[in-house]
Order: structure tokens, then C-alpha cells, then sequence
């Protein structure tokens, strides 16, 4: 089975790309999702721990996890060595599974891949990309964003230029709907070719 990474800077339209593969009916996992699932249950003591008050009802509250992290950045490598782990655990159930079930290839969307993931074994990465521009306007319209937010999470991220050349294949979300689902159509052609015996 080709095991496929799905990645890019924020706001460049993964989510958009890896909703097509699942509506094309391949296995598909978000480390955002994940993540998520993790702050609402097995991983919410452990951020309680490493920033008090941050978790309430049993679940991490996202927004004070964020205000906490904005306070102090230089702490956000604790976090991700208490989260990444958990997240990569998930992320390797579920290629063994849809290995087991015979799927000729599945794709885990995880943000910062080529960042973190050396220890990850995967077999292509699929990188989406858009003009600098096009991805501050979608940043700055999400709730709670400003533009401090975003030059820290930019910070802590490579280039796009940089994530498109270390990619099998980029897809360029610049456009239309049209034109992304019409690019990540051409993309999952190619890997389907890719996986054919």
C-alpha cells in the first residue's frame, strides 16, 4: 500500500484536498482531528498539567491553550512532545488498517510533516501551496486571528517554497474550487497509478 502525507502551510487548502480524496472513498486521517479528539479525552490531563486552567469539563479549552501559548511561545515544544507522539500513535493505527484492508493507497493530512515527521514512514507527500496573499486573507478571516497569531505560527513553519520543493506533488489552491478539486483529481489519478501492481 502507497502511504501518502498530505501537507502544507496554514490556510492553503488541505482540508479542501483531503475531503476530496475521502469523497473519492480513500482512507483518509487529520492530524487536526486527532489532535482534537486527544484534547477531549486522553490528552486533556496532561496539558492540564503543563498549563494550569487550561482544560475544563475534561476537555482542553482551545482558546486558553492559545492565550497560554501566546504568553509564553518558547513552551510550545513541551506541548507538541506531549501531543506529537499521541497524534503519530493514531496516525500509524490507521495506515495499518487500511492496509489490512486492502486499500491500494490512504492519506494522513498532517500540517507540519515535514517539520516534525521523521519518523513517519511514508512513501510520497502531496504539498498544497497558495499565493502569500490568498493565504493571509483566509488566515485573517478565521475566528480569533490576528496578525501576531499568524507571524508565529509562519515562524514555526518552512516556507511554502520551501514544503513545495521537498514534495512528490503540489497542488496549487490559488484558484477557483474548480480548479483546486480539478488539480487534486490529477494528483489522485497519478497515485492511483502510482499503487497499481
Amino acid at each position: 500500500m502507497l502511504r501518502v502525507v498530505l501537507t502544507g502551510s496554514i490556510a492553503t487548502g488541505k482540508s479542501t484536498v483531503l475531503a476530496r480524496f475521502a469523497e473519492r472513498g480513500f482512507p483518509t486521517y487529520s492530524a487536526d482531528q486527532a489532535v482534537h479528539e486527544l484534547y477531549a479525552g486522553q490528552a486533556a490531563a496532561l496539558v492540564e498539567t503543563l498549563f494550569p486552567g487550561t482544560v475544563h469539563d475534561g476537555k482542553v479549552d482551545r482558546m486558553a491553550l492559545s492565550g497560554a501559548i501566546a504568553a509564553e511561545p518558547d513552551r510550545i515544544s513541551e506541548l507538541e512532545e506531549v501531543i506529537h507522539p499521541l497524534v503519530r500513535e493514531k496516525a500509524l493505527d490507521f495506515m495499518d488498517k487500511a492496509e489490512a484492508e486492502g486499500h491500494a493507497f490512504a492519506i494522513m493530512e498532517i500540517p507540519l510533516f515535514l517539520e516534525t515527521g521523521a519518523k513517519y514512514s511514508i512513501d510520497r507527500v502531496v504539498v498544497t501551496h497558495c499565493d502569500p496573499e490568498i493565504q493571509r486573507q483566509r488566515v485573517l478571516a478565521r475566528p480569533g486571528m490576528s496578525m501576531e497569531k499568524l507571524d508565529l505560527i509562519l515562524s514555526r513553519q518552512l516556507t511554502q517554497d520551501e514544503k513545495r520543493a521537498r514534495a512528490d506533488y503540489a497542488i496549487d489552491t490559488s484558484g477557483t474550487m474548480d480548479d483546486t478539486l480539478a488539480r487534486t483529481d490529477a494528483v489522485l489519478e497519478a497515485l492511483r497509478s502510482e499503487a497499481s501492481p
